[in-house]
Formats: structure tokens, C-alpha cells, sequence
């Protein structure tokens, strides 16, 4: 295969956002597809993970990875097919977890690189045998650690990661309210995922509907938003509660500080109080010890029918950086994947 030939698309970082991002963002290039050295493999991205720690990353501000530079391809977990290999691991056809970011071929040496083969779905290795899925299992077994009877209330209910928290806790035992924003989303997540109750974020009730849905107080809230919704939640905190802290999505694209007193007095003196644990974490740190475990237990899950997964695939890497505003803004509906086509 003559690589010369091959032009390669690449979204690539045009300038950094202020605030919300917005298509100027982004820059589609194009740039030939380099021969291969001994030992690597030639990858064509099939399908591409839209998630929003991508924000962060075109950030400059401090962070637990490294920023990206204007003109630098975006980062981006991804299933991609082997076209050429000079690795005698991989052969071409292998469909493969790769992290190629936005654009259609990179190459690899082949070390970071896992099979995909025996998923129902390839694109699962993007969902529920991914990052995504990996991070709710962590976040709520190891730092949640819920028992059974008690409440577990998952934030962005329908998304990628909360809809599998509360999908785990629900097959651990406990009492799982949801928190998305109406609609079908809402629905879903009620009749199709089994939570006990699903709650509307954006009504005007919302803190006595929680309160409602909580009676016994909240003993684990997974927080992926940040917001309002953390607003609401902090009150119905059971002593002893934990608060796995994945996101706050919410904040992403704010430029400042939100107006109003200085809550954290009374945050902080709300956690020595109850005896609250409230633990960030990032997901890249646990892959080492945690992600075998994880892929045994999520599996015999999946094969048993006990846990699912809605995607949200656009069609096309024109559509990335659209679907990734949209992701920001809450416009997806369930794990948001990119669909490059043959």
C-alpha cells in the first residue's frame, strides 16, 4: 500500500474558545498519510468519542493533562481499522481501541493499541467497555461504594457515564433517582434504564421534586454536572454520604467565577459535619489495577442483558465539532459517537 497517495482530514484546534466553543474553534486540514516505519500500523478511524474533557484540553488553564497547541490535531479515544501493518501483532482488517483523535488515519506503534473483537457493537469499546463505562464502575464502586437500600442520585442521567452508574447501582440494590432534562430523556431513562424515579433538572420544582424523590435523604450523589443541581442536592446529604466527583460539566465553559456569597464556609462545614467524602478522580490514573476487573464484571454483564447502552452517532468527521458543541450544551442523547463511514 502506497501511503503517499492517502490524504488524511484533521480537525485541529484553530484557536482556543472563550467560553462556549464555537465552529471558528476548529480547523478541518488535510496532510499526507506518512509511510510506515518497522514495527507500526496504519490506522483508519471508523468511529471517534466525542466527551467533555476535550474542553479541558483546549483550555490553557491548569489541568491534569497537558493543554493542546493551536494547530495540534484533538485528542479523542477511537475504533479504528488496521489498512497496512509492519507490526507481526496486527494484520490488516483488526479493528482495534485506539486513541487517534479527530481525523481519519494515524499510525501506531502498535503499544496502546487493544482488540475490539467479540462487542456486540465495535463502538462499544467507546461506551460500555470504555472510558466511559470504566468511569462509572470506578467512581461508583470504589469511591461511592453504595450498599444495598440505599439512594444513589446520578446526575446527566441519560449521558454516556450517568446512565450506566445508575444502571450499576440499580444491580447492586439501591434506590437510584436520575436527573436529566425531560422529555424523552426523562422517559428513558425511567422505562428503559429501570430508575426508580427520573427528574426534570429543568423544572421549576425541581428542588421539592427531588426532595420527594429522596425521602430517606441522598447517600451517594455521582456529580458530572456541577450546577444547580449540585445546589439542590447538598441539603437531602445523609451523614456518611459520598459524592464521586467525575465532572461538572456545567462550569466548562464559564469565564468567570458565578455571582453570589462565598459558599464555601458552609460547603466545607457541611462535609465535617455530616462526615461527607467528596473525592475527585480521573479515570487514566486506575487503568493499570482497575480495568481488568472492570472488563470481567461489565461483561458478564452485557452478555447477561442486565446493562445497556444508548449511542448518539453522527454521521462524518465534518460533523465533530457541531456534535461537540451540542455534547456541551446537552443536546446529545445518550453516548455521543461519530460515525466515519467505510
Amino acid at each position: 500500500m502506497e501511503n503517499s497517495s492517502l490524504k488524511n482530514r484533521q480537525w485541529v484546534l484553530n484557536q482556543r474558545p472563550n467560553g462556549a466553543p464555537t465552529p471558528e474553534d476548529f480547523k478541518l486540514v488535510e496532510s499526507e498519510v506518512p509511510s510506515l516505519n518497522e514495527g507500526e500500523v496504519l490506522l483508519k478511524t471508523r468511529y471517534l468519542s466525542l466527551d467533555p474533557y476535550m474542553r479541558g484540553r483546549m483550555s490553557e488553564a491548569p489541568s491534569y493533562a497537558p493543554s493542546l497547541n493551536i494547530g495540534e490535531v484533538i485528542v479523542g479515544g477511537t475504533v479504528s481499522e488496521v489498512v497496512e501493518s509492519r507490526n507481526p501483532k496486527f494484520a490488516k482488517g483488526d479493528r482495534v481501541l485506539a486513541g487517534s483523535g479527530w481525523q481519519e488515519y494515524a499510525v501506531s506503534d502498535g503499544s496502546e493499541l487493544m482488540s475490539v473483537e467479540g462487542l456486540p457493537e465495535p463502538s462499544y469499546a467507546l461506551s460500555l467497555m470504555g472510558m466511559p463505562g470504566f468511569t462509572a464502575y470506578h467512581g461508583l464502586l470504589n469511591i461511592g461504594e453504595p450498599k444495598p437500600g440505599e439512594t444513589v442520585v446520578v446526575a446527566s442521567a441519560s449521558g454516556a457515564v450517568g446512565s450506566v452508574v445508575g444502571q450499576i447501582a440499580k444491580l447492586k440494590g439501591c434506590r437510584v433517582v436520575g436527573i436529566t432534562s425531560g422529555g424523552d430523556k426523562q422517559r428513558y431513562v425511567k422505562d428503559t434504564l429501570g430508575f426508580d424515579v427520573s427528574l426534570d433538572r429543568h423544572s421549576p420544582d425541581f428542588e421539592a421534586e427531588l426532595a420527594e424523590a429522596a425521602p430517606d435523604g441522598i447517600d451517594v450523589y455521582y456529580e458530572n454536572v456541577g450546577g444547580a443541581v449540585f445546589d439542590a442536592v447538598l441539603p437531602l446529604l445523609n451523614d456518611f454520604a459520598r459524592i464521586p466527583v467525575c465532572g461538572v460539566i456545567a462550569h466548562y465553559n464559564a469565564t468567570e467565577l458565578p455571582q453570589g456569597p462565598d459558599r464555601v464556609p458552609m460547603l466545607a462545614g457541611m462535609i465535617l459535619r455530616k462526615r461527607i467524602r467528596m473525592q475527585g478522580f480521573i479515570i487514566m490514573d486506575h487503568y493499570e489495577t482497575g480495568y481488568a476487573p472492570f472488563a470481567q464484571e461489565m461483561t458478564q454483564w452485557l452478555q447477561a442483558g442486565q446493562i445497556r447502552i444508548k449511542e448518539d452517532r453522527v454521521q462524518g468527521i465534518e460533523a465533530a465539532p457541531e456534535a461537540f458543541i451540542g455534547l456541551l450544551e446537552g443536546k446529545n442523547f445518550g453516548k455521543v459517537v461519530v460515525d466515519f463511514g467505510a
